[in-house]
């Protein structure tokens, strides 16, 4: 399922915080990402609508199924493609940079070969 880059990168910053917190609020997602409260409040609702979070009554946020899935997806695009190119000689400012907009428009198929291929010759499987 296609959804817009900045869905996408709500999922995965959701994704990243709960991995290095108990309980993903707001508030941190905003800090995170250095948006607005009232922005993050938007697109928080606007992914509850579309059952990609839920938010329980407490401001707690979590990942449904199918948020979680986009999320691994995005996450796992971002990891590869900057490593990748930090082995190239990338500065990783940069690599990380180019792997933020890399990650939302690479094909599955695309990414999927180039990940089988670059790992193949490398020690990193």
């Amino acid at each position: 399922m296609k959804i817009q880059e900045s869905a996408e990168n709500y999922l995965e910053t959701i994704l990243i915080l709960s991995e290095k917190k108990a309980h993903v609020r707001s508030i941190d997602i905003a800090t995170e990402l250095n948006f607005s409260k009232p922005s993050v409040s938007i697109a928080m609702k606007n992914l509850r609508e579309n059952g990609y979070i839920i938010m329980k009554p407490d401001g707690y946020i979590t990942l449904t199924e199918k948020g979680r899935a986009i999320a691994d997806t995005i996450y796992e695009r971002h990891q590869v493609i900057s490593k990748m190119l930090m082995m190239l000689g990338v500065s990783e400012q940069t690599a990380t940079e180019d792997a933020c907009r890399i990650e939302h428009v690479i094909s599955p198929e695309s990414f999927e070969a180039i990940k089988n291929h670059f790992f193949e010759y490398s020690h990193l499987k």
